[in-house]
């Protein structure tokens, strides 16, 4: 499942998870960010139990995109232990995203 994060609870969804976070940063007026949704879907349901998988909406949630200098969408970071150790910008098929992933899982 990918659950939506914001300012809010960034810190204690991601910052503060026992496991490697997927974080997308996206908007409803960006057409990339739609095409993932199916792709972050499958990787959510067949990695749970190694990777989350969460979106933050860039427009509703300034503090976290600013924070992490987040200037296009989509914007893909991974976090482990709290910091960010991977990021990747623009839609990707799965199997590619998968590939990127495989050295942080």
């Amino acid at each position: 499942m990918v659950t939506d994060v914001t300012d809010e609870n960034f810190a204690a969804e991601v910052i503060g998870s026992d496991l490697p976070v997927l974080v997308e940063f996206t908007a409803d007026w960006c057409p990339p960010c739609r095409q993932m949704g199916p792709v972050l879907k499958a990787l959510a349901s067949e990695e749970g139990d190694r990777l989350k998988v969460v979106q933050l909406n860039v427009d509703h949630n300034p503090l976290t995109t600013n924070a992490y200098k987040v200037l296009s969408m989509p914007t893909f970071m991974v976090f482990r232990g709290g910091e960010p150790v991977k990021a990747m910008v623009g839609a990707r098929p799965g199997r590619r995203l998968r590939e990127e992933l495989s050295d942080v899982l």
